[in-house]
């Protein structure tokens, strides 16, 4: 008996297979108390602060108020700007006039930006016009004006 191996035998002799699948549930409940421990401590973290280092004698950044061409529902063509001595203006232009007030405009404050406030009525033509107009004459930053609700 000392030299003849020992076998397993369920039925007729035939030696048992090991179970080559891993049990996965003690991993399970390991991630779920990581989780649960993760989630209890989360709160209790303080975000870190930050000392921000000040400055002196920083100017302020000039912001350019901008100027907002009007497109009436009678296709006329406005445009409102702030003068050099800071007062509102406004002004009735042709296309043609617009365009040399843009140009003027964009030489004298080249990141001004330009505001289109169209009437709801007016045609989607008449604004794309003007906007691929300004676009033209170098002005990198246009917007349209709605109303929120």
């Amino acid at each position: 008996m000392a030299g003849t191996p020992i076998r397993s035998s369920m039925r007729g002799g035939r030696s048992r297979r090991s179970m080559a699948d891993i049990n996965v549930v003690p991993y399970i409940d390991v991630m779920l108390v990581l989780l649960v421990i993760f989630m209890v401590t989360a709160p209790l973290v303080a975000p870190s602060i930050v000392n921000l280092p000040t400055v002196g004698n920083a100017a302020p950044q000039e912001q350019t108020p901008p100027v907002v061409v009007n497109i009436r529902a009678d296709g006329k063509i406005s445009v409102r700007y702030k003068g050099e001595s800071g007062a509102s203006q406004e002004d009735t232009v042709t296309k043609a006039e617009l365009d040399s007030f843009i140009a003027s405009r964009q030489a004298d404050h080249p990141d001004q930006p330009v505001v289109i406030a169209a009437d709801k009525t007016v045609q989607y033509d008449a604004v794309m016009t003007v906007m691929s107009d300004l676009k033209a004459r170098g002005v990198k930053r246009v917007g349209l004006l709605v109303k929120s609700q």
